[in-house]
């Protein structure tokens, strides 16, 4: 299988089970109930593309910078992190609840501008970092990109067809799972190249 295709679909997975109750995917729904779905789809789509872009960039330099077997390792123990991460859970701060309830008809722009400062050094930014130091820079960010997108659209479909009733603490824990499975699977990787 392409190179690209695999780095792709790995950072798809990753990204979106990282966003998964994540405080954006509560950013997503609050904005959609103000604005049109496509506008905030949109303003999402550019913020997450410029982020992971970012991300991927720092990411791939430290790939090429430092051995293999050291950077799972990190990686490793970055996921077990992001897996004890998303048990503890995410809420918006009253000043991101403030962002979303102060923007007015520039919905693109507001929703693109509160998602960006929203994603810097979140858990999806450092995973993205973290993939694309073992894979390639431009599947990477695609992925991520796409992933985050499909998790923050998924909740505003669901949030909407199911109002407040969804399982935080069964997403959380399966998320979480998810996170904590990649994690130990990278330390494998890593105790047998460094040994």
């Amino acid at each position: 299988m392409d190179a690209v295709l695999i780095s792709t679909l790995v950072a798809f997975g990753v990204i979106f089970v990282a966003e998964l109750g994540d405080k954006s995917q509560l950013m997503a729904l609050t904005f959609a109930t103000r604005f049109n779905v496509w506008p905030v789809l949109i303003g999402i789509t550019a913020a997450t593309a410029i982020v992971h872009l970012v991300s991927v960039g720092i990411g791939y330099g430290l790939g090429a910078a430092l051995p293999t077997g050291w950077i799972n390792l990190i990686a490793a123990l970055a996921f077990i992190g992001f897996g004890f991460w998303t048990l503890r859970g995410d809420e918006l701060t009253d000043d991101e609840r403030d962002k979303v309830n102060r923007a007015g008809k520039g919905a693109i722009i507001a929703v693109g501008t509160a998602f960006f400062l929203a994603e810097l050094g979140d858990k999806t930014m450092l995973a993205t970092i973290t993939l694309a130091t073992d894979y390639g820079w431009f599947g990477t960010w695609l992925g991520s990109t796409l992933g985050m997108v499909a998790a923050d659209a998924l909740a505003i479909v669901v949030g909407r067809a199911l109002g407040k009733r969804l399982p935080e603490k069964a997403i959380a824990y399966g998320a979480a799972t998810l996170f904590f499975i990649f994690g130990i699977w990278l330390g494998i990787e890593a105790i047998l190249q460094l040994t």
